[in-house]
């Protein structure tokens, strides 16, 4: 069976960057199972696996347009250190729940200089060329409940 829209799979795989350092692994953990067509995974690795099927290994560089984005400076930001009431100590990496007009997402600590403190909306992995090493564990036919949610169950 051919990977295509509505049918769960399952893949172990390594995402490095361009150094070769790896960013993430499925390595000694269950392979990761999603919906294809659903938005389930960045849409480069999604587009590499269409029409592969089980036991195929796919090796492919997936560009940040096709992956998180390309960062973007309009998504940093200097705000206040009272915003960050309740927090005794704050360094630089650490990530905070924030509410937008777009809604809740997330902001990491980009830069601190006294009472201005930067912060980043983007991905950490914006603007970063993603490199997967995947093997193709297994597909199978959605049932009608994982379309209805949009991911596999």
């Amino acid at each position: 069976m051919q990977i295509a829209k509505d049918k769960v799979v399952a893949i172990d795989y390594t995402l490095k960057d361009d150094d070769g350092s790896v960013l993430d692994t499925s390595e000694g953990k269950e392979p990761l199972a999603y919906l294809h067509g659903s938005g389930n995974i960045i849409p480069g690795l999604e587009k590499a696996l269409e029409g592969k099927a089980q036991g195929d290994e796919v090796n492919v560089q997936v560009p940040p347009e096709e992956a998180y984005g390309e960062r973007r400076d309009d998504l940093q930001q200097v705000v206040p250190r009272s915003l960050f009431q309740g927090v005794d100590e704050l360094q630089v990496g650490m990530q905070f729940q924030a509410q937008s007009e777009g809604g809740e997402q997330i902001v990491t600590i980009a830069g601190i200089d006294g009472d201005d403190i930067t912060v980043d909306a983007n991905h950490p992995m914006a603007g970063v060329p993603l490199n997967f090493e995947v093997k193709v564990v297994e597909v199978r036919e959605a049932t009608d409940e994982e379309k209805e949610h949009g991911h596999a169950h």
